[in-house]
């Protein structure tokens, strides 16, 4: 018997062989697997701590994504030359993983417990988000780790009209759809989507469709898990105790059912936090230990009394209807000095968002396990603490991350392509009050910037937040969800669209999954508030302004003959640096063999110099045509006029005048401007000028 004990088990998953194996790598950690699929390695591993933390009430769950360069042959930049923090995708594919993983914990388990997956070996042709949360499922599924799954993940593309599970890479550049679905055998746990302006029922066939991939990953998971056949660590979990449950319950009554119906967050938070203060009061006085108790129970009745009040009486806590949408404000032009900006407030929540336009050398660059790429549209989302009133530092962590690339997704699809609207568009969302969906108001305020800055997207977008409670049988579904309702409720779902179709989804199941009867009317139900929200919208500001804001800068791009770039770059970049000197335009080359040429400039005349001297460049000097010349250099043999950007000929002093010049001085100096015709060009591609009209000695 050799060294190992590994268990491997295969599969064949939409088209391609989905390898699962354990008990080779990583033997110390509570459970490894390796997942492999084409030239893709992943590595994912599970620990657990030996004890429980003490004194929290939450689950303290680490999920790491972890690029390797070497995985695609590449050396990390930088003078260290090492992995150092994890790029932003990393970081997104790390909440990926977390968000189904998450809920198949269960209840009071509060072991810390690490889930890292690492990319030993990338495929450019294999799409690793779902694959990497099958990997970390399984992972969990063999160790003893209590874990109710396993998790099953796959993508879904729409290509030429036709649904694909688990697409390449590449052939998802051509999709309408990039949709990543998530969940047990039995229910949907998580979605999120980009798309094109697609219609619901599409959605909902998507995922139906991947529930039924989804469904053979899990049955290869569990095929592992039997083969390794480790059992679960045996676990006693903290349990309230009866009697002080029924205390507490006694003391609370209907307090809360009758009076949280028409508080705004503020009331509401100062509510329940006296209705607390009160509770600890009565029920334990100063016994520290006995208010230790109380409290947790207290969080739970005060939780299951709000949810039971929205699902049996169809009640929300700020008095609205189920399907009811918070009032809306909306302004544009707020920041004179700014290329665009908009202020969106519905209810408790506001969003300042500011459009900037660059050049192309303000593109993102972004580097890293496939080829680096470059970004002419990105979207930056701040959360600072005040906007929900608190004290904190600043900071970009994962949520701000995950909200802004949920923002980013949803107006990508709207907006003009570089053809049309040749401007790197960086859109920023400040947070300044926050109770519920500050990622949709996002999406709703970037469009109102957007159109404020003149950018010419293609239709408006917007974006809502809906919830769910769900009872057994009976449920509630939610639109415009505030914090709150967020934080008691089983489901986050926001949807982005226009009136045409979705743009963005992602789907948050806190419970053991969802149906998709309850998700298609989700869908349905979103699309009413989703068009309500657009209305609002457009009341503000109906489409984009007719020309791009005073403030952003002029571009345009222009097309010379590839074989001209190097004309206009010159020796050591000399002619380049000039133009841009006389000019104040900056001036960039593509450094393909396209020939585009990209002129940016803080003004059209600018603008136009640069281009005027750039087309003079590219454009061939004929024998017979007629030019508006400059001096530039006089000689005694005759003068050097230049008749187009960098291209000079010469006048000799024979054919100025009809009478013999003793000098060149008599007639031209430098910086004259006069017209010329070129006589001839000879062999040797030098230009021979002649005076339109005879010049006056």
């Amino acid at each position: 018997m050799g060294l190992f004990n590994e268990k491997k088990v295969t599969a064949i998953i939409a088209g391609r062989e989905v390898m699962l194996s354990s008990g080779r790598l990583a033997r110390q950690a509570n459970g490894s697997v390796e997942l492999r699929c084409g030239n893709a390695v992943l590595l994912a591993t599970a620990v657990m701590s030996k004890s429980p933390r003490e004194g929290i009430d939450f689950f303290p769950l680490m999920i790491d994504f972890n690029e390797k360069m070497y995985a695609n042959g590449k050396i990390p930049g930088g003078f260290f030359k090492r992995e150092n923090r994890p790029s932003t995708w990393a970081t997104l594919t790390a909440r990926l993983i977390d968000r189904p993983i998450r809920p198949c914990f269960p209840s009071g388990f509060h072991h810390d417990v690490q889930v890292v997956i690492t990319t030993l070996s990338y495929d450019p042709m294999v799409s690793l988000e779902g694959l990497a949360i099958v990997a970390a499922s399984a992972a969990l599924a063999v160790s003893d780790i209590p874990f109710h799954g396993p998790v099953g993940a796959v993508s879904v593309g729409c290509i030429g009209g036709q649904l694909v599970v688990n697409p390449t890479e590449e052939a998802m550049l051509e999709s309408t759809l990039n949709i990543v679905v998530a969940g047990t055998r039995d229910a949907i746990l998580m979605v999120e989507a980009a798309a094109l302006e697609v219609s619901e029922s599409l959605i909902s066939e998507a995922i139906s469709l991947a529930h039924e991939a989804i469904k053979e990953t899990v049955a290869l998971q569990l095929e592992l898990a039997a083969a390794v056949a480790k059992p679960k660590a045996d676990m006693v979990f903290a349990q309230a105790d009866a009697a002080l449950v029924s205390r507490v319950s006694d003391y609370l009554s209907d307090t809360i059912e009758t009076k949280m119906r028409t508080g705004n967050k503020q009331e509401i938070d100062a509510f329940l936090s006296q209705l607390e203060k009160d509770a600890l009061r009565a029920l334990a006085g100063d016994d520290a230990e006995l208010a230790k108790a109380v409290k947790p129970v207290f969080a739970k009745l005060k939780k299951d009394k709000i949810r039971k009040t929205i699902i049996k009486q169809r009640l929300r806590p700020d008095g609205r209807a189920l399907d009811e949408i918070r009032p809306i404000e909306g302004s544009v032009g707020l920041l004179p000095s700014a290329h665009g900006s908009a202020l969106f407030t519905r209810g408790e929540t506001q969003s300042l968002s500011v459009v900037t336009l660059g050049t192309s050398v303000d593109e993102q660059i972004e580097d890293g396990l496939s080829e680096s790429s470059r970004k002419a549209y990105y979207f930056h989302y701040n959360f600072p603490s005040f906007s929900v009133g608190e004290v904190g530092q600043f900071r970009t962590g994962r949520r701000e991350l995950g909200h802004g690339a949920l923002a980013e997704r949803s107006i990508r699809a709207i907006l003009p392509s570089p053809e049309v609207f040749p401007y790197t568009i960086r859109l920023v969302s400040e947070i300044l009050e926050s109770n519920g969906s500050s990622s949709m108001a996002s999406v709703c305020a970037g469009t109102m910037s957007l159109m404020d800055c003149g950018v010419p997207i293609t239709a408006p977008a917007s974006g809502i937040a809906m919830g769910l409670l769900i009872d057994g049988s009976d449920y509630a579904i939610l639109s415009d969800i505030q914090g709150l309702e967020d934080h008691y409720g089983d489901m986050d779902f926001k949807v982005a669209g226009t009136e045409k179709g979705i743009t963005a989804l992602q789907l948050d199941i806190k419970v053991s999954g969802l149906s998709t009867a309850i998700l298609t009317e989700a869908l349905a139900q979103a699309k009413v508030g989703r068009l309500h929200i657009l209305n609002c919208i457009l009341a503000v500001i109906a489409a984009p302004r007719g020309v791009v804001s005073p403030n952003a800068p002029k571009i345009e791009h222009i097309m010379i003959d590839p074989e001209k770039v190097g004309l206009i770059i010159g020796p050591g970049g000399k002619m380049i640096r000039k133009i841009e000197e006389e000019s104040g335009a900056s001036v960039t080359v593509s450094d393909d063999t396209a020939g585009q040429v990209c002129i940016s400039a803080v003004n059209q005349d600018s603008l136009d110099i640069a281009k005027r001297m750039i087309l003079g460049l590219a454009k061939n000097v004929e024998p017979g045509e007629q030019y508006e010349g400059r001096v530039t250099k006089i000689m005694a043999f005759g003068a050097f006029i230049e008749v187009l950007p960098g291209k000079e000929g010469l006048m000799h002093i024979s054919t100025m005048t009809n009478s013999r010049l003793a000098s060149v001085d008599e007639v031209l100096r430098v910086g004259q401007i006069l017209s010329v015709r070129v006589r001839e060009i000879d062999g040797q591609n030098r230009i021979n000028l002649v005076p339109v009209t005879l010049l006056d000695a």
